[in-house]
């Protein structure tokens, strides 16, 4: 019952051998205010889902990424804010 189990712990410290040869970890990117995403959500036909959803498709695309290029176009930032 003394004996300790070889399954790795959360909270199990590496063998040093394995920690040294490791790859240095690059921090974590903080990302700008304008990465970040707001949800948008619409109510559209079945019919027009699926239209959607095939352009995408063709054009070798998410819906996501093809709306927001829609978006972008049809809304562009005022004159003078810029991206």
């Amino acid at each position: 019952m003394s004996e300790r189990s070889a399954k790795r712990n959360f909270a199990t410290r590496p063998d040093a051998e394995s920690w040294i040869k490791a790859p240095e970890r690059q921090p974590e990117r903080v990302q700008p205010a304008e990465d970040f995403s707001a949800r948008l959500t619409i109510d559209v036909t079945a019919d027009m889902r699926g239209r959607i959803k095939i352009a995408a498709f063709q054009r070798g695309q998410t819906v996501a990424d093809m709306l927001r290029a829609l978006f972008e176009r049809e809304f562009p930032p005022p004159s003078g804010e810029g991206s």
